[in-house]
């Protein structure tokens, strides 16, 4: 990280901390209507611009050790294949027959060979080609290397893969922009995975986002947990372009460090700032506090319209594996979702109540504006003019 960038962190803490106001000239920001969580057609839209649009982290390089091994990652609605292959480069194809589009596995994970299709019997290697058709003497003027797997973008930042639905997106590295240097000293390509679990919740997905987004809600959802050691009233945020942000909040001790990591091994030479909570959100839904002993990926993810799904994934440092503190600082934050899950079904049904038109926010739940404004960008002119917000968060978002 960027020595200028960190001292700016810290004086930014202290100056929210010290503020009677919001800044001088901070516009007042103007309804979200509440259709952009509850109407169909809009988030029909959203799903078709957003999640199958950009680049979303789907797993750990760990998860697939050896040749052949596969994950079956259905998380926009589209089953896709991430599949190891034979020279070690890790690929990601659609989990559809280039023939009448039949799936190809039907395990979550599991190891193979190469993709066979059980319907008609077309055979494929791991690297998507196709190698045997049943009855090629039916396929006149057929080309097998014209019908391989259709392939999905796949790329790595460390171990870690995205993958994007949009065949023309640009590199995973632009998209990341300036966390990818932030993150430099954490050593993220030994940073091994530890741990995944998911959770089901009955809200439509932003309404849980929306949490992770701010700390306005910490003296009242988790006043016995989060609110004990984090003085929400510093918390100072960026806006970047491509919808990212970060928020990071002061410690009410300077001299606090996480309990539930005591003992466990550090990453060295990593930046102070990273005993200060700093939280990314990499857009739309990777919600990550990067620390010296690892962290945790939260992702956020649509199941339908009025429920989601929370993965959460821990990565730590070599050596951290089986350390007898891991079953301490899992629960903790379990526990500390708990809390912030608790409410999101009546919010969902508040948020459908015909009395309620839309979000009111403050200069404190700005980041929550900033992003539906990065939907907006997304999905351009598909947004009905009722629903679109005005960019008045504009000259607030840096590039990063």
């Amino acid at each position: 990280m960027d020595a200028a960038f960190e001292t700016m962190l810290y004086d930014g803490m202290a100056a929210e901390k010290a503020r009677k106001g919001p800044p001088e000239g901070f516009p007042r920001l103007p309804l979200i209507p509440a259709a952009r969580y509850t109407d169909p057609a809009f988030l029909a839209l959203e799903q078709k611009y957003l999640w199958q649009n950009v680049w979303l982290y789907a797993l750990h390089a760990d998860e697939l050790p050896n040749a052949g091994d596969y994950r079956l990652w259905d998380r926009t609605g589209s089953p896709i294949v991430i599949v190891r292959g034979k020279d070690g480069e890790i690929r990601a194809f659609y989990n559809s027959c280039s023939h009448r589009g039949a799936p190809l596995v039907e395990k979550a994970e599991g190891a193979t060979q190469g993709f066979f299709c059980r319907y008609h019997g077309w055979t494929y290697d791991l690297a998507g080609n196709l190698n045997a058709v049943r009855e090629m003497r039916d396929f006149p003027g057929f080309d097998k290397a014209c019908h391989g797997l259709k392939q999905v973008r796949c790329e790595a930042w460390g171990n870690w893969i995205f993958v994007n639905e949009n065949p023309d997106a640009e590199p995973l590295s632009d998209f990341l922009g300036g966390i990818v240097d932030d993150w430099a000293n954490l050593d993220v390509e030994n940073l091994c995975h530890i741990q995944s679990d998911s959770f089901v919740i009955d809200c439509q997905v932003k309404v849980l986002i929306d949490a992770f987004l701010e700390t306005y809600h910490l003296k009242s959802i988790h006043p016995n947990t989060v609110d004990r050691f984090l003085d929400s009233r510093s918390s100072f945020m960026n806006l970047w372009t491509n919808g990212h942000s970060m928020m990071t909040t002061a410690h009410r001790d300077p001299d606090w460090r996480d309990p539930g990591a005591r003992g466990m091994p550090e990453v060295e030479g990593a930046e102070d700032i990273f005993e200060q909570n700093p939280s990314y959100n990499i857009y739309p839904n990777l919600v990550t506090p990067p620390a010296t002993t690892g962290m945790p990926f939260l992702m956020f993810w649509p199941r339908d319209d009025r429920s989601m799904v929370v993965d959460v994934h821990w990565f730590a440092p070599n050596g951290s594996q089986g350390h007898e503190m891991w079953p301490t600082r899992i629960s903790n934050l379990v526990r500390i979702l708990e809390e912030d899950t608790q409410f999101a079904p009546s919010i969902q049904k508040s948020v459908e109540a015909k009395g309620f038109e839309g979000l009111t926010l403050s200069y404190q739940e700005r980041r929550i504006y900033a992003w539906h404004m990065e939907l907006d960008r997304l999905m351009g002119d598909a947004v009905p003019p009722e629903l679109r917000l005005p960019r008045v968060l504009d000259p607030y978002i840096e590039r990063h």
